[in-house]
């Protein structure tokens, strides 16, 4: 029985906490799980929180001092276990040992502190687990309602030089392929979020949905894609509802903050940040490492607990 892998994230962060919690609440089966990370972590939380794991869960052990964990602190050392933490998670999919990963928060300024200069944790997975020009891609799901980003970490200056025709064409053909594999999706119906406010208004504010959008569009459909004309990104992502079936099977976000700040308002919790494009599905939940609450014994474990779910249901 192949595993899936649940890499600790930022030791100093909530994620021990979540992971913990949720497992806990899952109660699967010890044979199906292979967590990376620090026994060291582990006995510190039951020591010091008296929050330990109801089964024995097999670890891969990426060495972390007990010294070095200072909780709610973002520091190098935890940095550079974060990164091999996922590092090892890429190995045992390449080896054939796991057929999903799992991953807890990470603090990118911790891991650039240790000198890994990564945007997020889809990049390195891309880097140590693409294929053949494969390209990861972050596609949030919330209940029955997915939400791609076209763009991730990029500044709002350099959206119009990257969101050009044969770049949407080639991301939607790629994210198609994708629901149909991973999520049993088929002939998606994808909805297109404009650039600009009221997709441009005939190029009164802005003219990327006349010059790039529409052209995209028409050759998606050309080749059998289900796909909208670009529309305005306020009225069709207001129009979500986690009690109703989503319109579209899947919602097309311009840039980053339009596509999160109506998915987490939606349903922060419930919500699961997962990389799709490559072989393997990788799932996360959709907050960050909240250093602020770490060791309060507070953090809410749902998010983390729908995304080892959709890693196991892949």
């Amino acid at each position: 029985m192949k595993k899936i892998a649940i890499t600790l994230g930022d030791p100093n962060s909530i994620s021990p906490e979540i992971i913990i919690k949720a497992l806990n609440k899952l109660d699967l089966p010890q044979e199906k799980i292979v967590l990376i990370g620090s026994k060291n972590v582990f006995d510190y939380y039951e020591k010091h929180f008296a929050l330990s794991f109801a089964k024995k869960y097999e670890i891969a052990e990426v060495p972390y001092a007990e010294n070095d964990i200072k909780i709610g602190s973002e520091t190098k050392e935890a940095g550079e276990f974060s990164f091999e933490a996922i590092k090892k998670a890429c190995e045992l999919v390449n080896s054939g040992q796991v057929e999903a990963i799992a991953t807890g928060p990470v603090s990118k300024n911790a891991m650039n502190m240790a000198g890994h200069h990564y945007a997020g944790q889809t990049e390195i997975i891309e880097k140590y687990i693409a294929k053949n020009g494969q390209k990861a891609e972050m596609l949030f799901v919330c209940g029955d309602i997915k939400l791609l980003l076209l763009t991730r970490h990029v500044a709002v200056s350099k959206l119009s030089d990257i969101l050009k025709k044969d770049y949407i064409v080639k991301k939607v053909s790629s994210v198609s392929e994708d629901l149909t594999r991973h999520f049993r999706v088929q002939n998606p119906k994808f909805a297109l979020c404009s650039l600009n406010p009221h997709a441009g208004e005939n190029g009164l504010f802005g003219d990327e949905e006349i010059k790039e959008y529409l052209p995209a569009v028409k050759e998606l459909q050309s080749k059998g894609v289900q796909i909208t004309k670009p529309l305005p990104a306020d009225g069709v992502l207001a129009k979500l509802d986690m009690n109703k079936a989503p319109e579209y099977d899947c919602y097309l976000a311009s840039y980053h903050d339009q596509g999160l700040v109506a998915i987490k308002l939606l349903g922060m919790n419930k919500t699961v940040n997962t990389t799709i494009g490559l072989d393997v599905l990788r799932t996360s939940p959709a907050h960050g490492t909240a250093f602020d609450i770490a060791g309060k014994i507070v953090a809410d474990e749902e998010s983390m607990i729908s995304a080892i779910k959709l890693a196991i249901k892949d």
